[in-house]
C-alpha cells in the first residue's frame, strides 16, 4: 500500500523529465530519471532531497507558463489555457511533495533512527 504514495512522486518527476526533453536539455532528462531511485535510500535526509527536487520543479513549471504566457501574448495567440493547464501541472508537483509528510513514510524513512544512530553503530 506504501507504493501508492510513491505514485504522485513518480508521475511528476516523469513529466518534468518529458518537459526537459522536449526543450532538449538531455542532463537534465537523466538527472530527472535517476531521482526516483534516491527512493530506494531509506536515510533521513531522502524526504527533504525530493521534496526540494519536487518544488524546484513546481518553480520550472511556473517559470515555464510565464514565459511561454508572455511569448504568446506577443504574438497574439490564445494563451489563458496554456497557463491554466502548466499551473495545474505545477500545483500537482508540489502537492506530490507533500507526500512525504505522510505518517507512513515518515516512518519508512525515520525508522524511529536518525543519522547519528547509525554513526553510533559504525563506532561501537
Amino acid at each position: 500500500m506504501k507504493f501508492l504514495l510513491f505514485l504522485p512522486v513518480v508521475f511528476s518527476v516523469l513529466l518534468i523529465s518529458a518537459h526537459f526533453l522536449r526543450s532538449g536539455d538531455l542532463i537534465f532528462v537523466a538527472v530527472c530519471l535517476m531521482i526516483p531511485f534516491i527512493l530506494f535510500i531509506k536515510k533521513i535526509w531522502t524526504p527533504k532531497v525530493m521534496q526540494i527536487f519536487l518544488i524546484l520543479a513546481s518553480v520550472e513549471w511556473l517559470w515555464t507558463a510565464y514565459t511561454s504566457m508572455l511569448e504568446r501574448m506577443q504574438y497574439g495567440v490564445s494563451w489563458k489555457r496554456m497557463v491554466i493547464i502548466l499551473v495545474t501541472v505545477a500545483l500537482v508537483t508540489f502537492l506530490s511533495s507533500l507526500v512525504f509528510r505522510s505518517k507512513t513514510l515518515m516512518n519508512h524513512y525515520m525508522g524511529g533512527k536518525n543519522d547519528a544512530d547509525d554513526l553510533d553503530e559504525i563506532s561501537v
